[in-house]
């Protein structure tokens, strides 16, 4: 047993090893990538299965109660800093590995179809299998500075593939983006990580959460220092994991491939953030501060996420800003101590956040061929509409990937979500209340996304923008006149007329829709394991948190919840998310523009007019809060004006004094050439002359 987990380091290398190959197959036979495309795919997936194999032994011997295995080496030597590397296995890790490996070979899978018609095809294996591999080192890492080290390959993988179609301007914007904004995070993270050494002297997790707590004990450290460090240390996962307010380059993400955008927002990039908050929670734990600081960076990030989901055209950006708000919920959860919940949700949304990217490149997939390639109208839920009826396979998928997302049983995230909401509400009045409301925008954003792609009338053969873009909005847009809204009012006479022979959307082939099917399986069956309970020592438990309980070395209560008992608990949450699902059915379901017109007319007062409050909200959510024009204005313009202001400085200023004094050199050399002619008439001429000035000027 000893031996086997002395082979840890295996687990990412495999991936690794699948990126080293591809990586010599493109660079020696670049002229043969076309013949060997299925061959490239069939390398990363069966190195990535054998990892998953190996994960799944690891994961079975810890749930067999195997005791936490470290081994580490020295790396470097000097004086008194001695590095080290190595990797860890406990129940965190463990289950972790599971769930990289998982997601990542069905999003392999689903990529072998997807992208086969790329020109890139084997160079986006490639980078996939060494996102994958740095995400697994990320994981088995038993100290920070290894962590820090992964955590940049992940960031640099992530640049990669986000700016995959690196000739598009918006995805080679986007891929920049994403890694300035990780870079403020990450620089964050390492002055925080550089801080805790200073105060412990250890980059451990144990030693260092042990350190911590003496020098707490005896007073020995300073509290702002502990808590500054903590912030900075918890920066990273901020930008990293897309909270508030280092969140915006998440939704631009999504020009990337829709493959690379179901991998980042399951189980890589986005999952790195939560993970050290997870790892690091035995410290975080013992600074309250800081603690509740986390918790409302998360509330505020899931209230946002969902309130600027609710009126966005993208597919894949409305379920980019799901992600944003999920992972406040997990910060949130992480902040009022629920680690259990957390994880859990971490889970549960993986699977489920990947079902449903999957689901919409399926769309995205099947409807380019009609209303053409650009991202502005094939991931635009305006051009889709009516899908059910000629993709039905994804389309049930994905509803179920959204009944999970709401927290509706018994779906996989109805038992995460729900603990965090019961958890949020006993914690703090104020807390539960934003993730109660949280809950049920969420419902409704979900199912606006479902019925504006999956039913009513397909609209890709529409060409007129305004309609499409009054069409998903929900209380109108101020710049459409009555003419306008009478023509807008007679969309389903329009489409109803359309004539037989317009092409429609086919249903994914059968690599797609298997990796579809696949997901849909956890995304039913894995919210039951948190609340599995199993016999153990002649007493019943709660399996996950007495599993996790080794994990973060602190007590968590072990109890036995009954089904009963939780789905009365769950009777606030519920009814707020069918009330979600219902204003959601009202304003999308069948003939809703009609409704929709109406409820505009109709939210007039005598002194105050409540439809330019909708009107407003509707504004700022469809712009993404102004957050983007904030940071325009306020860093870059700003940043710009100052750099222009310096190089006009620089070039005018400092450059012409420098050049002045070499043009006084030249001319003043011209001079003085002209006095040295050698004559001494000449000399004692200028001699006479100057003896003459000085005694005038004395006299005078």
């Amino acid at each position: 047993m000893e031996i086997l987990f002395q082979n840890v380091w295996l687990i990412p290398s495999f991936p690794f090893l699948a990126f080293f190959l591809l990586g010599v197959v493109l660079f020696f036979l670049p002229n043969s990538v076309k013949s060997i495309r299925r061959f490239c795919s069939f390398i990363s997936i069966f190195f990535l299965t054998i990892t998953m194999v190996i994960s799944i032994h690891y994961f079975w011997q810890q749930i067999n109660g195997s005791p936490i295995h470290r081994f580490v080496w020295s790396w470097v030597i000097n004086r008194n800093v001695n590095l080290q590397i190595g990797y860890l296995i406990d129940p965190l890790t463990s289950i972790m590995l599971i769930l990289v490996t998982t997601v990542g070979i069905v999003v392999m899978i689903y990529s072998s179809s997807y992208m086969f018609h790329d020109r890139g095809y084997i160079r986006f294996f490639c980078f996939l299998s060494l996102f994958i591999a740095s995400m697994l080192g990320l994981v088995i890492s038993p100290n920070l500075i290894q962590i820090y080290i992964f955590w940049e390959l992940v960031g640099m993988c992530s640049y990669l593939l986000i700016g995959f179609w690196f000739t598009r301007p918006d995805a080679a914007n986007a891929c920049q983006k994403a890694f300035v904004i990780n870079r403020i995070g990450d620089f964050g993270l390492l002055l925080g990580i550089l801080g805790f050494y200073w105060i412990t002297g250890s980059f451990e997790f144990q030693e260092l959460s042990k350190r911590f707590l003496y020098l707490l004990v005896h007073n020995a450290t300073n509290n702002i220092f502990a808590n500054s460090f903590a912030i900075l240390l918890f920066l990273g996962p901020i930008a990293k994991s897309a909270q508030f307010p280092l969140h915006i380059w998440l939704p631009d993400a999504m020009e990337g491939p829709t493959p690379i955008s179901a991998l980042i927002h399951a189980a890589t990039m986005v999952a790195a953030g939560v993970f050290l908050v997870s790892r690091m929670f035995p410290l975080f734990e013992m600074l309250p501060f800081v603690m509740n600081f986390i918790s409302w960076v998360g509330a505020i990030t899931a209230l946002l996420g969902a309130c600027i989901a609710i009126t966005q055209q993208d597919l894949k950006k409305g379920l980019a800003y799901s992600t944003i708000s999920q992972l406040g919920y997990m910060m949130l959860a992480l902040g009022i101590g629920s680690y259990k919940a957390a994880l859990f949700h971490l889970i549960t949304h993986a699977y489920s956040k990947a079902l449903l990217f999957l689901g919409s490149g399926s769309v995205i997939h099947s409807i380019e061929p009609i209303v053409g390639y650009h991202p502005n109208k094939s991931q635009n839920m305006g051009f889709m509409g009516g899908l059910r009826k000629h993709m039905p396979i994804t389309a049930v998928t994905f509803l179920f990937g959204t009944f999970s997302i709401c927290g509706i049983p018994p779906f996989a995230c109805f038992w995460s979500k729900d603990e965090i909401l019961i958890n949020s509400w006993l914690h703090l009045s104020s807390l539960g209340f934003l993730a109660y409301f949280t809950a049920g925008l969420t419902a409704f954003y979900m199912f606006r996304i479902y019925f504006l792609t999956f039913e009513g009338t397909f609209r890709g053969h529409l060409s007129d923008e305004y309609k499409i873009h009054s069409f998903i909005s929900i209380w109108g847009n101020p710049e459409f006149d009555q003419n306008e809204k009478k023509e807008i009012n007679n969309f389903y006479l329009l489409t109803d007329s359309v004539k037989e022979d317009i092409s429609y959307p086919e249903e994914s082939d059968n690599m797609i829709l298997f990796s579809l099917i696949i997901l849909t399986i956890p995304t039913f069956f894995i919210g039951l394991i948190g609340k599995l309970s199993l016999k153990g020592n002649n007493y019943p438990v709660d399996f996950l948190s007495s599993w996790l309980h080794f994990s973060i070395n602190s007590f968590i209560d072990i109890h036995y919840e009954n089904f009963d008992e939780i789905f009365r608990n769950a009777i606030p949450s519920f009814s707020i998310i069918f009330f979600g699902v219902l204003i959601a059915f009202y304003l999308y379901g069948p003939r809703i523009f009609r409704i929709k017109i109406s409820i505009i007319e109709k939210l007039q007062f005598r002194k105050f007019h409540l439809k330019y409050f909708f009107l407003f909200f509707f504004n700022w959510s469809y712009h993404q809060g102004y957050i983007n024009k904030f940071y325009d204005l306020s860093f870059i313009k700003f940043l710009r004006f100052f750099a222009k202001f310096f190089y006009l400085i620089d070039r005018w200023v400092i450059d012409g004094i420098i050049n002045g004094m070499g043009i006084l050199s030249f001319f003043g050399s011209e001079v003085i050439k002209y006095m040295e002619s050698g004559r001494i008439s000449s000399y004692l001429f200028f001699l006479v002359s100057s003896m003459f000035l000085f005694f005038l000027y004395s006299y005078i």
